[in-house]
């Protein structure tokens, strides 16, 4: 079996289904020409195809919806954020408003230092 996304008129893809390519081919689900076969271990067309994903028909690539505003697509075919993510052992997220990373607290890692600083007075 493989998987089909189905596209729309601006390229975007609005379904995705397991399915054979003769089935695909038999009109059971629309004109075959709007389904275009994607792969989920990301053999082909760039990456898995997901809702929402829009179809490159001259690259032949699925590119991801986009991010945030702030984001450029890179040459291959992957959202870039203004200023690089930190390369450091801690987790981060894009604040788009401030056009910057934020680090993501564990609330697990919050709770262990109050019971640390409890056992300490």
């Amino acid at each position: 079996m493989s998987h089909f996304a189905k596209i729309d008129k601006d390229n975007v893809v609005t379904q995705v289904i397991v399915a054979e390519q003769d089935f695909i081919n038999s009109g059971a689900v629309g004109d075959s020409f709007l389904w275009v076969q994607t792969s989920y271990n990301n053999n082909f067309r760039k990456q898995y195809a997901g809702v929402g994903s829009t179809y490159d028909k001259i690259n032949d690539v699925f590119i991801s919806p986009k991010p945030y505003a702030s984001w450029t697509l890179d040459a291959s075919f992957d959202w870039q954020p203004p200023t690089a993510m930190p390369d450091d052992d801690k987790n981060y997220e894009w604040n788009e408003d401030t056009q910057a990373w934020d680090e993501i607290v564990v609330e697990e890692e919050e709770e262990e230092e109050e019971e640390e600083e409890e056992e300490s007075e």
